[in-house]
């Protein structure tokens, strides 16, 4: 019987990994944080999951729950972030999508900001399973960052826009933080889910930044809303919160559906190096840092008096001084904006490059074995 459930825990680790663009090797960490997170019903429902997209029908057809069980079911789900159900525009038809383990499910465990016993224990599984991938990343380096290299960009990177240089091309409408809150009416606000898994580990954001910045957009609005891991916000509030964001140094980051740029998008987030996820995989060498951006940062040196505050707030370390003069590396520029942002004397400005890819190999890490 043992060995049974053992099957199905796996079995459901692995439905959940083929949803995922990400690598994720299943280890007892992996089995540990789902039977934290689901029910052995609820696993035994994932295994319908035979491709990550399932609509109603398709799912009754699956299942033999009767109308008010499978609805519990679905609910259930829903409210543990494990699956996301929006209807169809085109039909209205009702369609389920299974979330992968990142970003995705780690993401919904911890936007309603709570600080209960399970929550910790959720934040430990998470931060055990990032050292074992940062373990497998580096034992397997150089194979690794050639399969990385096939995989899509997770976001874009979005500047702060009243530091771009008047003299480049405009901003284009999917690079203004403005654009994206006028064109959608359901907004939706949460919490940082990055910064408060680090409070849960006692290790909170080292620029004391707020957490009721991450942003939902559209059905995924709606959906964070109705599952009370968000609420609702203006127009007005969100750009206040977006300014409040760019003057602790965070990166307004842009995650576009399936996280395809060409689509619409599901969620803005402001992240600070020491607790966002794709940063802190960067820096632990666990993954490479992948963006689209459409900006690099440029210096006047005239004006440039060495003080090093764009040093100290890059989130990419990508500034350092030569002779008390502050020296750019365009390849590791993401273009954010936040050099420029808190530069005093204004030597720092964002030039349009047009879209580009940015891929940043993560440092190889020494082994203290």
């Amino acid at each position: 019987m043992s060995n049974d459930k053992d099957k199905l825990w796996y079995r459901a680790a692995r439905a959940i990994s083929k949803a995922s663009q990400m690598p994720v090797n299943i280890t007892d960490t992996v089995l540990d944080l789902l039977k934290l997170l689901l029910t052995e019903e609820q696993a035994k429902f994932l295994l319908i999951f035979k491709k990550p997209t399932l609509n109603i029908d398709e799912i009754k057809e699956a299942t033999d729950l009767d109308e008010k069980a499978l609805n519990e079911m679905l609910d259930g789900l829903m409210k543990g972030g494990i699956i996301v159900g929006a209807a169809s525009k085109r039909t209205g038809i009702m369609v389920y999508r299974l979330m992968p383990f990142w970003p995705g499910i780690f993401e919904y465990q911890f936007l309603r900001g709570t600080y209960g016993e399970k929550d910790k224990q959720k934040a430990e599984l998470f931060e055990k399973l990032f050292e074992e991938t940062q373990q497998a990343i580096q034992k397997n380096y150089d194979s690794m960052m050639k399969q990385f290299e096939h995989f899509p960009a997770i976001d874009r990177t979005i500047p702060v826009e009243k530091h771009i240089d008047p003299g480049s091309e405009g901003v284009m409408p999917y690079e203004e933080l403005k654009k994206y809150i006028e064109n959608y009416d359901d907004i939706a606000v949460a919490n940082c889910y990055c910064r408060h898994e680090k409070e849960l580990l006692n290790d909170p954001c080292k620029l004391n930044a707020p957490k009721d910045n991450c942003f939902f957009f559209d059905k995924s609005a709606k959906f964070v809303i109705e599952h009370e891991f968000g609420k609702p916000i203006s127009k007005e509030d969100a750009l206040e919160v977006f300014r409040k964001a760019e003057d602790h140094g965070l990166v307004h980051k842009v995650f576009h559906v399936h996280l395809d740029t060409n689509r619409g998008i599901e969620a803005i987030c402001n992240c600070c190096k020491c607790c966002c996820g794709p940063l802190q995989m960067y820096y632990r060498g666990a993954a490479p840092f992948h963006t689209v951006t459409s900006y690099l940062a440029k210096l006047d040196e005239e004006k440039c008096i060495g003080c090093g505050t764009c040093v100290k707030m890059c989130p990419m370390e990508t500034i350092e001084l030569n002779d008390a003069i502050a020296q750019i590396n365009e390849e590791k520029c993401i273009g954010c904006g936040v050099c420029a942002h808190h530069c005093t004397e204004e030597a720092i400005y964002l030039e349009r490059t047009g879209p580009r890819d940015v891929f940043i190999l993560p440092p190889r890490i020494e082994s203290t074995d």
